[in-house]
Formats: C-alpha cells, structure tokens, sequence
C-alpha cells in the first residue's frame, strides 16, 4: 500500500497497476487510449486559460480551480460533434460552456455583485467592455465584514489554443468607498485585436480592501475577491 496527501486528508492505494505499454498498445485499453487524450487536450487548454489570466487570478481564486476549470473544459471537449471519440477537441467543441465559471467558489460573482452590468464582445472592433450603470455601493454589493472599499476588475483575452499563444488585456476602477453614496456609471474598457478568429473571453471581478491610514490593504488576501468569465465567444 502507499499513503498520499490530498485535500481532503490521508487516502492509501494498493500499488502496482496495469502495464504502461498494454494501455498503450492493447485494443483492450482503446478507450483509456481515446480518454486520456481527450483529458490531455483539455488540461493543456485549461493551463493556457489559466495562465492568461494569472495577473487577475493571483488576486482571485480558489484551491480548487484548477480541477473545476478542467472538469468544465471537458464538457467543452465532447461537446465537439466534428471529430471522431479520442480525436475531439476544444476548438470543435462549445467554449461558451465556460460561459459564467467562477474563479473563487468561495466569493462567487453571482452572490456579490447585486447591481446590473452589461458584459460585451465584439469581435470585428476587439471591444470587451464591462459597463455599470449609475450605484449606491452598500446596496449593491455583498460585502465582508472589513471592507471598506471595492475595485470593479475585468480582463479580455484572445488565446490561440493551437499556437499556446494569447493575447489579455486590463482595465480597472478606482478603489470606491462602500456606502450609501450614488456612485457615477462605470466602464472597463478592453481593448483586443480587431477582427480575431481565436476564442475571445471576457472576465469580470470585484476586489475588497480595507483602508487603513491612507493605504488601501487587500482584505483577507483575496478570500473573499470574486472573478467571472462573463462572455465567451468561441469563434467560427
């Protein structure tokens, strides 16, 4: 037997296994075969997404994100209706699956974000803008006890999934007091290449500080941070 860490405490396993060149070469094994590079597919996808996203996500996420993402890029993966069973692929597949994951299972958009927003792509001109309209921020957004201020993020992408190449571009607010104030319309504003045919994917988050003598001080680091992806646009 061996003994392995994981998330959920001490699991035991029975060593040994079937051979690696059986699974490989084996008609027995054809669908191991197929599955496994389906799920190879899918992982390399969800890394690249992920590292897209790092600027946001070293603010944003949970430790469980990267087997969420993967579970969901698989959906995407046999959504494919092109290719044949172990050949299929992301690209072939329904990247707006992805459409409404959440980063942080833990600070979730949906349950922090109360005021309506309008999430756009446009693929001819490369906008992916996030606006909100007119606020009072104690109403609008679930708050953890702490806070003081809020920041609106958002990020767009354009990733190449074949060439593992992207493209992200930033925008951010001022840091906005939580109170009953009326706060004016917000914007964020992406700017991405303009007639792309690579997936394009846009992310929208809320960051919570504390201010403390002028500085403004990430509460809790991030726990309680929120980041979606609020539009997908596979592509042709």
């Amino acid at each position: 037997m061996s003994f392995y860490k994981t998330q959920d405490g001490y699991l035991a396993r029975e060593k040994g296994g079937v051979d690696k060149e059986r699974i490989k070469n084996d008609p027995a094994f054809q669908r191991t075969r197929e599955n496994g590079a389906e799920f190879g597919r899918a992982g390399s996808a969800t890394r690249i997404l992920r590292t897209a996203f790092r600027p946001l996500l070293l603010k944003t996420s949970d430790g469980r994100v990267t087997s969420r993402l993967t579970k969901e890029m698989m959906k995407v993966v046999k959504a494919d209706q092109v290719n044949a069973r172990g050949e299929r692929n992301v690209l072939d597949g329904e990247l707006e699956l992805l459409q409404g994951f959440e980063f942080n299972i833990n600070g979730r958009l949906g349950a922090t974000m109360y005021a309506p927003y309008d999430a756009t792509i446009d693929r001819a001109t490369g906008a992916a803008a996030v606006n909100i309209p007119d606020f009072i921020p104690q109403n609008a957004i679930a708050y953890p006890q702490g806070a003081t201020h809020v920041k609106f993020v958002s990020a767009g992408a354009e990733i190449n999934f074949e060439e593992d190449s992207f493209n992200l571009v930033t925008s951010e607010s001022a840091e906005i007091v939580i109170g009953p104030q009326n706060e004016a319309a917000v914007n964020l504003a992406n700017a991405l290449p303009a007639g792309s045919v690579s997936p394009l994917f846009l992310a929208f988050g809320i960051e919570f500080y504390q201010e403390v003598n002028g500085v403004f001080y990430p509460l809790k680091n991030g726990a309680y941070n929120a980041l979606s992806l609020v539009t997908v646009d596979g592509g042709a």
